[in-house]
Parts: structure tokens; sequence; C-alpha cells
């Protein structure tokens, strides 16, 4: 049986799926040339990502298609209910790229803690005729121990950001859609490791606790941080999204920004990607990343086994 990753797939996720006996065809098809290919090639599992659409006119022309697999968590960009009642099997990866989104949450913390995402901005155009100056404007950074981190989306994402604050020394509040106590394991050398219990709570308790605030929602209809829940904050309050655009209202945010209720904000999602508003980019107070939460060789390496041995189980 063949196998398109049409979107590419590890080098590690390729070798376990030819072991197994699979032909897997790494070949880049473009949405309009994607039926054809898969009729002529009778392929009968489908790896994608975020640029290729599945919807149920594809699902009716390719009667070979057994699997779908889609790196990371989100299945927007798939008729996932059509399909499974056509009898075709649904997989992705929410696990995998956990680790990458957490660690670039703190990357944007960290950098926004010390003004590092704006003094790179200006070190190369003044570092040389103001340093005493630019080493004054930098001066008063935070630590990020002991102070309270509030987790919005308490999933796999959210709870590998409870790690990395834990093992920081950093408090942790969360809330998610639904109340419940997850047990964080923090793992150590020699095979040491403590479970630490992590209630959730109501989002209104978190704002109102939180010294910092990261997001790990799906799409919203409508944003879930608005002005409302950015004056109940404390002051001083630095917000991360890595999640989707849209969970922040930007215009809120930049307010906030402006009149000091918001020390900084970390952002890897915008409301209007592909091209984010200008006063979003151009804000000194705003840390940016163009959607790389998940992009990361380790990552892709996880994802590409994960939806190899998930591809395995369902055809075999």
């Amino acid at each position: 049986m063949k196998v398109l990753a049409s979107e590419g797939i590890s080098t590690k996720g390729v070798e376990i799926l030819e072991k197994a006996g699979f032909e897997v065809l790494v070949t880049r098809v473009a949405q309009e040339q994607l039926q054809d290919f898969i009729n002529k090639n009778e392929v009968a599992a489908l790896i994608i990502g975020s640029s290729t659409k599945i919807d149920k006119e594809l699902i009716d022309a390719c009667p070979s298609l057994k699997v779908i697999g889609r790196s990371g968590l989100s299945l927007g960009n798939i008729e996932v209910k059509y399909a499974e009642k056509k009898g075709i099997e649904v997989v992705n990866t929410p696990e995998a790229p956990a680790a990458a989104v957490a660690e670039l949450v703190f990357a944007h913390l960290f950098g926004g803690v010390r003004f590092l995402h704006d003094s790179n901005r200006n070190m190369p155009l003044e570092g040389e005729t103001r340093f005493k100056e630019l080493r004054k404007t930098y001066a008063g950074g935070r630590e990020l121990r002991g102070k309270t981190l509030g987790i919005i989306g308490f999933g796999k994402t959210g709870q590998e950001v409870a790690k990395i604050a834990l093992g920081l020394g950093m408090k942790v509040i969360a809330s998610d859609k639904t109340i419940r106590e997850e047990n964080i394991e923090l793992d150590f050398f020699n095979h040491q490791s403590i479970s630490i219990p992590v209630s959730t709570e109501p989002l209104h308790q978190l704002i109102k606790w939180s010294d910092f605030i990261s997001i790990h929602v799906p799409a919203q209809k409508e944003p879930l941080i608005g002005e409302v829940e950015i004056n109940a904050m404390k002051d001083d309050v630095g917000i991360i999204n890595t999640s989707r655009g849209g969970v922040i209202d930007e215009k809120a945010l930049l307010d906030g920004l402006e009149n000091g209720k918001i020390s900084f904000a970390g952002l890897d999602a915008f409301e209007n990607e592909p091209a984010p508003h200008i006063k979003v980019l151009m804000n000194e107070k705003v840390s940016l990343s163009p959607r790389i939460g998940t992009a990361t060789l380790d990552a892709r390496e996880r994802t590409g086994v994960e939806l190899a041995e998930k591809i395995i189980r369902a055809l075999q």
C-alpha cells in the first residue's frame, strides 16, 4: 500500500512506514492536483499539514483512501465527520509538538521580562553611540521565579508549559473548559521524578492572580481576551499567545500596552494572518514570531513517528 506525505514527513517516519511494508511517496502535490494523484497512485493513506484542504468532494472522489493523517493538533482543514462516515480514519498528533510550543512560550517570556526583543532592535542601531542610555533603558527587568503564570487551556501544550514553569520555580494557575486536576510530572537525572497536582480554576480567578498569562486554546468565534478581561488583570501583566489569531482582541491589547496595564506581549499568532496589522508589528512592547510554535526539527521528527505509528495501526 502507498502512503502520500504531500506536506512532508520526517526521515524517521518514512523509515518506520517502509519497515512496515508501505511505499512512501514524499511529493508536494498542489491542492488542485491532489485528487488525480491519489487516484492514479491508489494512495491508501494521506499525510497533510495545514495547507491542504480535505473536503467532501475530495473524499468522495478518492475511493482508495483509508486513512488521513494530520500533523499537529488542529483538524480544521479536514471534513472529519464526513470522512469517518465514509470509513476513512482520521488521525493527528496532539502530543508531538507540545514541547516545542511550550519552549517558544518561554522564549517570549524571558525576552519580554528582560526587554530582549526591543534591545535586539536597538543595539545594532545605537549600541555603539548610546550604550549607557540603552543600559539604563533596559535595566528594569523582572525575574520569572516566584511569579504566577496563568495558563488558559490545559491540554497537552498547556501542561508542557506548566512543567517548565514549575521547574523554574514559578507558581501555576490553569483554566480550562472543564474543571479538573492534572498531575504534572517533572523528570530529572537518574530516573528521578516528582508529580505536582494542578487544578484548573475559573478564568476570572486566573486573570485576577496571574503575573503572566499564556494562551493555549483552539480558534474562537469571539476573542477570549478583550478589554474587560485586560482591565481585570494585574498591572504590568505579560501576555503570550502561541495558539490562534483572534483569541486576543488586538485593539484591546494595543490599548493595554499603551496605557501601561500590559508590560509586554509575545505573539506567534495574529488576527490578520498572513499580513498582521502594522501597529502590532511595530509596537516596541510586542515580541514577535511568525507562527513557528510547532516548527522545530525535534517536533517534526516526533510528529513523523507518531503519524507513522498511527497509520500502521489503522491499515494493519
